[in-house]
């Protein structure tokens, strides 16, 4: 009988702690998308395009994760009276601060999105990319964060969709049996429904992209570092590394790619 291997982010603070204890694995989860992403924008400059950012603003960062996305925008850093830098993970937040720098308007913190230690109304905007779905009460994490932005305030949310690299690389997978079981508790396609339970105002915004990987070493090396949320580590790598090549086109193999983000105002 096969077994089915689960390619899935398991919703538990313990799990996602030692996801992140160090910064490793999303460095290289980070280095695929710096490489072979098919819009040079960059998802980092694109979601920096949509904030409204202004001089004397103070803003909350959570889940900054290696804080590889305030690169070359110090110019925002700088225009904050406030900028707050925070991760669940200490590692990150460490990690983060060697990536960014110290200025005299940053700090540095360790933060739970479901307990933010600051006080109701402290700041103009609120960031927090690419981790909702890792917040075991999501509703509980979206009204700290409502509760500590001013009645004028944004906040800013990046997520991925259901039909991205996960999807596709779970079905070249499943002649193994593996499986997309992403946590899907805050996706494109239903982030609009999550935030509107606590939000008045919510805007969908969309980055096209893909990635056109030509050394599916990359890819293979992307898989494994999602160590902790899959089971694929009892393949070896040369029949992962072989199953992705008979499916390159021309020296290459095109994987599709859905990111986004949210918008929230009171």
């Amino acid at each position: 009988m096969r077994s089915v291997l689960k390619m899935n982010s398991i919703n538990d603070s313990e799990t996602v702690k030692d996801q992140y204890s160090t910064s490793e694995s999303l460095s290289t989860r980070i280095s695929i998308h710096d490489k072979y992403s098919t819009n040079k924008t960059g998802f980092g400059n694109w979601i920096f395009s949509n904030y409204d950012i202004r001089d004397g603003m103070k803003v909350l960062e959570l889940g900054c994760g290696t804080g590889s996305m305030w690169k070359g925008h110090e110019d925002v850093i700088r225009s904050c009276s406030e900028l707050v830098i925070s991760d669940y993970s200490e590692a990150m937040v460490s990690k983060a601060r060697e990536t960014i720098g110290d200025y005299p308007n940053v700090t540095y913190k360790q933060t739970d999105i479901m307990d933010i230690p600051f006080e109701d109304d402290s700041f103009d905007a609120v960031i927090a990319n690419m981790m909702l779905y890792h917040v075991p009460d999501i509703s509980r994490g979206l009204n700290e964060v409502r509760r500590v932005l001013k009645p004028s305030g944004s906040f800013y949310c990046a997520t991925f969709g259901i039909h991205g690299i996960m999807e596709y690389l779970s079905g070249l997978l499943s002649e193994y049996g593996v499986e997309d079981k992403t946590v899907k508790t805050f996706t494109l396609q239903n982030g609009s429904s999550v935030l509107g339970e606590v939000f008045t105002s919510v805007r969908r915004e969309d980055y096209k992209d893909s990635l056109a990987v030509t050394d599916v070493n990359d890819l293979v090396s992307y898989i494994y570092s999602l160590h902790g949320m899959t089971s694929l580590s009892v393949f070896p790598r040369d029949t992962i590394r072989e199953c992705l090549s008979l499916h390159m086109k021309d020296g290459v193999l095109t994987v599709p790619k859905e990111y986004g983000m949210f918008i929230a105002k009171d």
